[in-house]
């Protein structure tokens, strides 16, 4: 009998999940992307673009695709999406768990400053720097639109649409990065502050590693929480047992 697994993804533990997974027998599985990046890593499997029209849409698309499990492998900052997925898998009776890479911890030496949004953040760049490199994804850049006197490097896949800071310099670009290329660039556009969401995992974490060795400050921003009751797995092997754990 064919199992049907639907994965919510859009990270490398997403593709990661769906590579292991397709090797697995009796089992069908899709990958969903939400269709923000223009030109998304394709995972392995069956693979759907675009939203589902909000949990009441998901849950129907699980009962007509008869789906077995859902994995919800989506960024640990998307929490619209994995709201809905809870709603939907709960509605559905379908059994739900969250993929999630543990966050990033401070080591000696980091200048960490934890902000419980972007909102937060922004209010807190004044007072650390006039010179900032963002890396909060190109959706996060608008709430430091308001910070006219302060110089803004951002680094995004895909262009920031508006609003956005009056001052601000674009790099498109997609990791994972090397601690060598961070530590040109930080010293390169002479950035006084990093602003970063935590987002864990290893392609981006070169940045607090440089941003550490120049002595600058960091402002992490931290992770929504998961909702209620939903499981979550640390890493794919974990994903999954879990899964066949469900047999």
């Amino acid at each position: 009998m064919t199992r049907h697994v639907l994965i919510l993804g859009g990270t490398t533990e997403g593709r990661a999940l769906a590579a292991a997974l397709v090797e697995l027998p009796s089992l069908r599985v899709t990958s969903s992307l939400a269709g923000r990046v223009a030109q998304p890593r394709l995972p392995a499997g069956e693979v759907r673009i675009g939203g589902f029209g909000g949990p009441d849409g998901l849950a129907d698309w699980l009962r007509g695709e008869r789906v077995d499990a859902v994995i919800d492998a989506t960024h640990p900052f998307a929490a619209g999406m994995s709201r809905n997925a809870a709603l939907a898998a709960a509605a559905a009776d379908v059994p739900l768990l969250a993929l999630r890479r543990p966050g990033w911890a401070p080591v000696p030496g980091d200048r960490w400053h934890h902000a419980p949004s972007l909102a937060a953040a922004a209010e807190l760049l004044p007072g650390l720097g006039r010179r900032v490199f963002l890396t909060t994804g190109r959706q996060g850049i608008a709430a430091f639109a308001h910070l006219d006197h302060l110089h803004f490097l951002a680094r995004s896949v895909d262009p920031p649409e508006p609003p956005l800071p009056s001052t601000l310099e674009v790099l498109l670009d997609r990791g994972p990065f090397t601690l060598d290329g961070e530590r040109a660039l930080l010293r390169e556009h002479r950035i006084d502050v990093v602003v970063t969401k935590d987002s864990g995992g290893a392609a981006t974490a070169p940045k607090l590693t440089a941003a550490r060795e120049l002595g600058l400050p960091v402002v992490v921003v931290e992770r929504p929480p998961l909702p209620d009751g939903v499981p979550a797995a640390p890493d794919v092997p974990g994903a999954v047992r879990w899964l066949q754990h469900l047999r």
